[in-house]
């Protein structure tokens, strides 16, 4: 008979011992729909502005305001999560992002939906999104034995590239065959199912180191991050990447749709490629035991990145479809698939490393507000990125591209410099 693994058991670390963990199968289902939902959400947004309002200028605003204001509020979200538990606050943010998706796509039907009013509904939207990408994460290391955090952190990484592989294909499919509003009512009702699935998982008991006052812990986190060396490095580090991460939201749609007169669904299966080879190697990595290998694989990884984005720069600067100096759709399609393909492949070390390190280094007792302040820290780019690339490529798709290469290059710079090796004033025993 299997004996189920617990906190200290450090005999089995096989994924087959992790799925015995008591409502992780629970978290896992809702964490699915959620991630497919959020894959789904970033480029059905994009794809309905650029659509309905013809704007590159007005697709990164709204994918700013989709993302910034929830990182903004982050250390008053981390404390929030401490203090009143994890699943709450995630079935919260569910079921208002179901709602504001469900308005979105009744109003855009109406005609009734200015530019303004869909800035300000995924500004709503943003507000509570910390809660379930932290409270998510954060349930790991309080559940999970010891001994299989890298399982764990791969499952957590697979999550996001299953939903890369599936939500984008389908969002880009619902955009280009039912309308925007039909794909957004679409991911709003997966929200739905995301709350119902979660409906019933007991928060693990943890305990918190708390002054009684709301604003008096946020300031805490916010010291407690910045004077943790490995979270400040992660934080300035991961920012960074992330610019790059933004502009590709926006420039792939672009250059599909405007250089190379191709449908959005081209566009899904895009992204799609990225989190084929992403699956694989987070996988992969996910076998290592990444103690004493964290800072090679956070520090390498930006530097392939860059390389991978570098390969479009020759779509970028080719005129559009039909126009002397542009290139052969075939070709430039081909040049952006090996792009994503390379990039999935990096990201999966990375992601391994970033999570793990950031568990190994962070007191449980401060981890909800620990890691709500360090992982808006290191996503503030992803919004940043968006909001210039769609300001940029209005004028010039190239010089887009070129500001996600540098930022690459600053990236993996700035990790070997600001992430310390070792830590042993944070290390924990896990």
């Amino acid at each position: 008979m299997s004996r189920p693994a617990s906190r200290d058991d450090p005999t089995d670390r096989s994924y087959r011992a992790l799925l015995r963990v008591p409502s992780l199968g629970r978290i896992l289902l809702g964490m699915a729909f959620a991630r497919v939902a959020q894959a789904m959400v970033a480029i059905a947004l994009v794809l309905f502005t650029l659509a309905e309002y013809h704007s590159p200028e007005l697709a990164g605003l709204v994918t700013f305001a989709s993302v910034f204001p929830g990182i903004a509020i982050s250390p008053i979200a981390g404390v929030l999560l401490d203090r009143h538990g994890r699943i709450r606050l995630m079935i919260l943010d569910y079921v208002v992002a179901a709602a504001a998706l469900a308005l979105v796509a009744g109003l855009a039907s109406a005609h009734a939906l200015p530019s303004w009013l869909l800035v300000l509904i995924a500004l709503v939207m943003s507000l509570t999104s910390i809660f379930s990408s932290v409270g998510l994460r954060t349930l790991f290391p309080l559940i999970v034995p010891r001994g299989l955090l890298e399982r764990a952190n791969a499952l957590d990484s697979n999550g996001y590239v299953v939903a890369t592989i599936f939500g984008p294909p389908i969002a880009a499919s619902l955009v280009a065959f039912g309308g925007g509003p039909a794909a957004l009512f679409a991911i709003g009702v997966i929200y739905g199912l995301t709350a119902l699935s979660m409906v019933g998982v007991r928060d693990p008991p943890t305990e918190v180191t708390a002054t009684g006052t709301l604003l008096s812990d946020a300031r805490a986190g916010l010291v407690y991050v910045w004077r943790n060396r490995t979270l400040r490095g992660l934080g300035i580090s991961v920012s960074v990447l992330n610019l790059a991460g933004g502009m590709t939201t926006i420039v792939v749609p672009l250059l599909v749709l405007r250089q190379l007169g191709a449908t959005e669904a081209l566009v899904g299966i895009l992204f799609a490629i990225s989190g084929v080879s992403g699956m694989v190697s987070a996988l992969v990595f996910g076998r290592i035991d990444t103690r004493g290998r964290e800072w090679m694989m956070l520090v390498l990884p930006p530097f392939g990145y860059g390389a991978a984005i570098a390969l479009v720069l020759p779509v970028a600067l080719a005129g559009p479809i039909d126009t002397p100096g542009a290139l052969e759709p075939a070709l430039g399609i081909g040049l952006i698939a090996v792009a994503q393909l390379l990039v999935g492949l990096v990201n999966g070390p990375l992601d391994i490393a970033l999570f793990t390190v950031r568990q190994r280094r962070t007191d449980p007792a401060w981890l909800g507000r620990a890691f709500a302040i360090s992982m808006g820290f290191n996503f503030v780019g992803y919004p940043i990125g968006a909001a210039l690339t769609g300001v940029i490529a209005a004028s010039s798709l190239g010089g887009a591209v070129v500001l996600g290469v540098g930022a690459c290059l600053a990236s993996g710079v700035l990790a070997a410099v600001l992430i310390p090796v070792r830590d042993p004033a944070t290390e924990l025993t896990i």
